[in-house]
């Protein structure tokens, strides 16, 4: 963990303070957690408990010793919590400052300017990831609907030509029967008096087909159709 920490000491630093912080951090980072700044701290005087500010891709987290450096405060604030950052630099250093969405204002003064600057810099990349984060998925979003309602449209327009070809092609004269209905009723009727039993199965299967053809063609309920149906059936 330590090595990971020593390119934080390159503006400015107090090392023992970093190293303070990274191994409290250690037990402190969730997971997919990366830490992107350390700013630590420095007052003209000599400062033995700097606070520091650590800056991740999901928190800034706010490091504060305590009880002459064997203990440490930890206070964090993710940046979906955060509206703002500040950086007011003074001839001794610079201030950082936040607010949070519940007008909430966090500040750390004499921060080297650098590191102010570059923990502005990073506050400033994380939430414009997070805004546009948003907006990207916002816009995903509106691209599915589109795409859904193009598609029903595509749908609905190939349903409706599919129908006006069909009717295009059905005579405009209903067909001609041989056969009148009461015809075929008496000839039905006939058939069940003969009896189903002796019949063979392809021959059975042939009496449905028939049915099923007197059905579409009109010239018989759906109600007999199934009861004809059934008989079959119960025979085969």
């Amino acid at each position: 963990m330590k090595e990971q920490f020593k390119k934080f000491l390159n503006e400015e630093q107090d090392p023992k303070a970093v190293e303070k912080i990274a191994s409290k951090l250690s037990d402190l980072l969730m997971k997919n957690e990366e830490i992107g700044y350390i700013a630590v701290q420095k007052k003209p005087a000599i400062t033995v408990l700097p606070d520091g500010i650590v800056m991740t891709n999901k928190r800034i987290i706010i490091c504060q010793p305590k009880n002459l450096g064997l203990s440490m405060d930890f206070t964090d604030y993710t940046w979906d919590q955060i509206e703002g950052t500040f950086v007011k630099e003074n001839i001794l250093g610079s201030e950082f400052s936040f607010s949070t969405k519940t007008d909430m204002t966090v500040s750390i003064d004499y921060i080297p300017k650098i590191q102010a600057r570059k923990i502005f810099t990073y506050a400033k990349e994380q939430l414009d990831i997070l805004k546009n984060g948003a907006v990207s998925t916002a816009t995903v979003i509106e691209q599915v609907l589109v795409e859904e309602i193009q598609e029903e449209e595509i749908v609905e327009e190939m349903e409706t030509e599919e129908v006006t070809n069909f009717a295009e092609i059905m005579p405009v004269t209903p067909p001609v029967f041989n056969m009148e209905k009461e015809e075929f009723s008496t000839q039905l009727e006939t058939s069940k008096e003969n009896g189903l039993s002796g019949l063979s199965q392809d021959e059975l299967f042939e009496k449905l087909q028939n049915y099923k053809k007197l059905l579409d063609n009109g010239l018989i309920m759906q109600g007999e159709y199934d009861n004809f149906k059934k008989e079959i059936l119960s025979h085969m």
